[in-house]
């Protein structure tokens, strides 16, 4: 017997000890159609590939045998490896036994095949006479290889569901994991093109049919459409199916537009998810109010704009969202408000006690309002009130007492003893009448004492006004005793350092002061400059103005001279630095013409007279207190006074 003969031999002998299988799971087999007609026989190089892929998944065919049947396992590993002897000149030529056309047609459904059932059914055909047996013996062979290779498709489908990592993914995910959703420059080429998605291929993969798909795509449409390929209903299994690194490396290098709305780069597709990460215009969630934002906004929008930001309240220093500062601030205790009727500032809580106690405008009634009076007015004209409506209050309650005396003489009287007048209610009624005469003497002094009061308050008004011009005379004459050299203290400098600090404007004006007697009346004027000021950022400007003197009308004018502006340093040593500038004035200015107003609002000085920085090196600052000097020559126009008619004379000799 020749070696294919004794190896057909012993197929059927060890098929003919497999286990039979009922009709009804025969029938539920899946058939395939002979497609003799398009049949083309393997290449070489296919075989080799079916060949390596065979020894993969020997194991798995084995291991879906049952257990009992050793045999089959070493007919199936013979029959992979009398396959894998065969020359490709062999596989290609059809073979010369007696298997022909039907041999094709068989191979041909084979084809259609994968995984377990796949590689069975080569066993059955690994010769061309493999299937020269009996019927019953090739039924039960294929219904073996029918149910090994059901159980095995079920347990990998369950798998790949079941297990999220091993390759295969969840419904849920792959429906996010569609094609690539994006603009290409230049446009997407239909061969880089998902049929499902319509979109440029993801995970790019390829069928044995030779179509491309997403993985994602086509894994979905095997799950819920069944096993076959959308394009052409081919049999396809999710095991037949293999990455295309080409197709994937080819998409991977075109060029993309950036999907975020304002941004117009242009990259390859590799790097957009890394520039999506940090592009300026990716959209964002805000945090606080969940509105959508540009990445290069949310910030801003998150500090200044949105209506969630915290925010304080500058009163009580309760935070809250911003959005509801409005109404915070028109419920906070300790926020200032202003009284409707005196305009006086004072606090929320304040307010409720201010108007029943002590707001001299708020209305109030009268204190005899028990007794029927009407008025109402402020509450600093009730003392007026009291005063002239005294004899109209007495007759109120006069009436009132009269009222209740007719009350109690309309009871009907009883004349038992319970209903006589006690000796206790005979001196109640005479220290009634007793409180009421003190009553009236002590109104009466009321009202001398309140006029008395107003005589003082004009007496102190008036030695108010006498003192304020006191003190205006007594400046005036020590400005006039300066002769020159004015010396200026500014005290509390460092709440002007913090106000600078706090970018806000810091202008300090000094007194006014004399040149000489009769001179000029200048004053100075200082300036921190803020830390945002161009050219003259932290700063300090000193400035020289002239003001309406009262012999402005005895001076030449424009005013000329010298002048010498310092700042001192406080040190105690002799070595001593004060900084100082001098300038010489420019009667061309306006700053030194005769002023019309008190103040000249024309300045002549340096703005940037002396660095913030220097200021605080030395002892500059003492006591919180700085000393700015300023000294002024005055010179004699003598072009003025020729043009008086005045001329300079000689002097005359010595004695």
């Amino acid at each position: 017997m020749c070696q294919s003969g004794f190896r057909r031999a012993e197929g059927r002998a060890q098929l003919s000890a497999l286990p039979s299988f009922p009709p009804a799971q025969l029938s539920a087999l899946p058939s395939f159609p002979p497609r003799a007609a398009s049949f083309a026989f393997p290449s070489a190089s296919f075989l080799a590939r079916r060949r390596r892929r065979r020894r993969k998944l020997l194991p798995r065919c084995a291991a879906s045998f049952p257990p009992a049947s050793p045999g089959l396992r070493l007919s199936l590993a013979r029959a992979i490896s009398t396959d894998e002897d065969e020359s490709p000149g062999r596989e290609e030529g059809g073979g010369g036994g007696g298997g022909g056309n039907g041999d094709r047609a068989e191979v041909t459904g084979l084809r259609a095949l994968s995984g377990p059932l796949r590689v069975t059914m080569s066993l059955l055909h690994s010769n061309n006479s493999s299937f020269e047996a009996s019927g019953q013996d090739s039924g039960c062979c294929a219904a073996m290889a029918s149910s090994c290779s059901a159980g095995a498709k079920e347990k990998s489908i369950n798998t790949s569901v079941s297990n999220g990592t091993g390759g295969t993914l969840s419904n849920s995910f792959m429906e996010e994991i569609q094609g690539y959703d994006v603009e290409f420059d230049p446009p997407l080429e239909s061969k880089y093109e998902c049929p499902i998605c319509l979109m440029a291929l993801r995970e790019a993969v390829q069928t044995p049919c030779g179509h491309r798909f997403c993985k994602a795509c086509i894994v979905k449409s095997i799950r819920d459409a069944g096993h076959k390929c959308p394009i052409d209903n081919e049999i396809l299994l999710e095991t037949q199916l293999f990455p295309d690194n080409f197709a994937k490396r080819e998409i991977l290098s075109l060029t993309v537009k950036c999907p975020n709305k304002g941004c117009h780069q242009k990259m390859e597709l590799r790097h957009l998810e890394d520039h999506e990460l940090h592009c300026g215009f990716a959209p964002e969630k805000c945090p606080q109010c969940h509105a959508i934002f540009q990445k290069n906004q949310i910030q801003d929008h998150i500090k200044q704009e949105c209506p969630r930001r915290q925010t304080s309240c500058p009163n009580c220093a309760v935070w809250m969202p911003y959005e509801e500062k409005e109404v915070h601030d028109q419920m906070c205790l300790l926020a200032n408000v202003c009284c409707e009727y005196c305009n006086t500032v004072l606090i929320r809580e304040q307010l409720p006690n201010h108007y029943d106690n002590d707001c001299p405008t708020a209305p109030v009634p009268c204190t005899y309002s028990p007794f029927g009076c009407p008025e109402k007015m402020q509450r600093n004209e009730l003392a007026r009130h009291m005063q002239e409506f005294t004899p109209v209050h007495m007759r109120m309650m006069a009436q009132t007492l009269l009222n209740i005396t007719n009350f109690h003489g309309a009871i009907p009287y009883d004349p038992s003893p319970s209903c006589e007048c006690s000796p206790e209610v005979h001196n109640f009624k005479e220290t009634i009448q007793q409180l009421e005469g003190r009553l009236v003497r002590q109104d009466h002094q009321i009202r001398e004492l309140i006029a008395k009061m107003e005589t003082q308050n004009n007496q102190m008004r008036d030695l108010k006004r006498t003192i304020r011009n006191l003190e205006e005379k007594v400046a005036e004459v020590e400005s006039q005793q300066c002769n020159g050299i004015f010396l200026w203290k500014i005290e509390n400098f460092s709440v002007y350092l913090k106000a600078q600090e706090e970018d806000r404007p810091v202008v300090i004006h000094s007194p006014g002061f004399y040149t000489g007697k009769p001179g000029y009346k200048l004053c100075l004027r200082l300036h921190i400059q803020s830390p945002n000021a161009q050219r003259c950022a932290n700063y300090i400007s000193l400035f020289v103005h002239t003001m309406q003197g009262q012999y402005d009308s005895h001076l030449p004018w424009p005013f000329q001279g010298t002048i010498r502006l310092s700042i001192l340093d406080q040190s105690e040593g002799s070595s001593r630095h004060n900084h100082e500038e001098v300038m010489d004035t420019k009667p061309e200015l306006l700053a030194f013409q005769r002023p019309m107003v008190d103040r000249n609002p024309k300045g002549f000085g340096y703005v940037t007279f002396m660095q913030l920085q220097a200021l605080k090196q030395k002892t500059y600052i003492k006591d919180d207190s700085i000393l700015v000097r300023c000294e002024v020559i005055t010179r004699l126009d003598l072009n003025s006074l020729r043009r008086e008619g005045f001329q300079p004379r000689s002097t005359d000799g010595a004695a």
